[in-house]
């Protein structure tokens, strides 16, 4: 039972430092991150199995972040008022061909990123964007002035 409410407790923590660190894809993080976050994971075994190296100890912690991970995502799907809790809102980051510094130093990224993922989407001026959006996930989503906006919307299901 320790060890359910040892991985319970470290899930909270991360989901909570996860929020709190910003968003990222796995592809943007530099060679450091990536292996903080490997330390990270050790370091979090050991917290939450101490000196359990049991296969049933590993199936319990494992289980319990899985049926965590479970209930969180049902709870957003069922529960629509949850949702930006839990999975973080889109945040509008250049509207009508300007970029919203403010939105950027919130999510703390830089000019340079979001011009480099224009440019990786085929976008050589920001004017020609009507609106882009970090998505809750980390990535960007550009709607261009030549794009019909209603469509995308309705092709995505919202």
């Amino acid at each position: 039972m320790e060890l359910v409410l040892r991985a319970t407790a470290v899930y909270f923590f991360l989901w909570i430092v996860s929020r709190a660190v910003g968003r990222r894809e796995l592809s943007e993080l530099s060679a450091f991150e990536l292996m903080m976050l490997v330390i990270i994971g050790d370091l979090i075994q050991q917290g939450v199995t101490q000196s359990d190296t049991s296969v049933t100890g590993a199936m319990l912690v494992v289980g319990t972040i899985a049926c965590w991970t479970v209930i969180f995502s049902y709870a957003a799907f069922k529960w629509r008022k949850l949702r930006p809790t839990i999975d973080g809102i889109p945040v509008a980051v250049i509207i009508d061909g300007h970029v919203i510094d403010e939105a950027l130093r919130v999510e703390r990224v830089s000019t340079d990123d979001l011009l480099t993922e224009a440019r990786n989407q085929g976008i050589k001026d920001v004017r020609d964007v009507r609106v882009a959006i970090i998505e809750a996930d980390g990535r960007f989503s550009f709607i261009r002035y030549d794009n019909a906006p209603e469509q995308s919307m309705e092709r995505r299901g919202d």
